[in-house]
């Protein structure tokens, strides 16, 4: 596999796949994971005419282990004293400072892939974990124009006020959304009314509970690559 490295739109990213591609797949890694974190799922989803592409985000985390970078900085102490006493964190009403800055790379991003690959929106499907999928969907409600599909490995409901007005243009989308049922970091529940929401708008949600924590299923890698391969 021959890794290709690039600078776009400021984001360190790694690309790799088919010199050729019919659909080009950009994936977002969550909180505190390495750029490369996402890498290897390209592989996972045999897709052999994809292009896959993984930008780093552009924060690095100072005092954790190795590259560990975010799109947007969260409040760990908080995190800690909600994990240590088991409360459940509903952030539907937040929204995040650095999210703005963080949905502005992404989009120029997809829009230097759009120019330099000769590409057009509908040739793309977004995706990401935790932190990286909330900021996928936050991307794709913002797009005048949203990629053809979205995947989103254990996010949450984020800026409720400002995404709902936004999900009717994802209508007839299709998305792979997958979460744990014994997720600590991002309520099960939140995930639940994420979906409804979506469903609601008119997008076809492919919903993947899985019995675990905060991580990616199986289930959620073939999903993904069953999504693109019919792209």
């Amino acid at each position: 596999m021959k890794i290709e490295t690039v600078e776009l739109a400021g984001l360190h990213t790694r690309i790799y796949g088919a010199a050729v591609a019919k659909v080009t797949v950009v994936l977002l890694h969550g909180f505190g994971a390495p750029g490369d974190d996402l890498v290897p799922l390209g592989q996972y989803m045999q897709a052999p005419n994809a292009r896959f592409v993984f930008p780093a985000a552009p924060l690095e985390l100072g005092g954790l282990y190795g590259d560990s970078r975010a799109w947007w900085l969260i409040d760990l102490m908080k995190l800690e004293q909600d994990l240590r006493t088991g409360s459940i964190r509903d952030r539907r009403n937040e929204v995040p400072e650095g999210l703005t800055e963080a949905r502005a790379k992404v989009s120029a991003l997809l829009d230097e892939l759009k120019t330099r690959y000769s590409i057009t929106d509908a040739q793309i499907v977004l995706g990401g974990f935790s932190q990286g999928a909330m900021l996928s969907l936050d991307v794709a409600l913002h797009r005048e124009t949203p990629p053809s599909a979205l995947v989103l490995m254990s996010g949450t409901l984020l800026a409720e006020a400002v995404w709902t007005p936004l999900m009717p243009k994802l209508a007839g989308m299709p998305i792979i959304q997958s979460h744990g049922r014994r997720d600590p970091l991002l309520p099960f529940s939140i995930a639940e009314i994420l979906r409804d929401k979506l469903v609601e708008a008119g997008a076809k949600v492919e919903f993947l509970p899985f019995n675990g924590e905060h991580s990616i299923p199986q289930t959620a890698f073939d999903a993904a690559g069953k999504l693109v391969r019919e792209r």
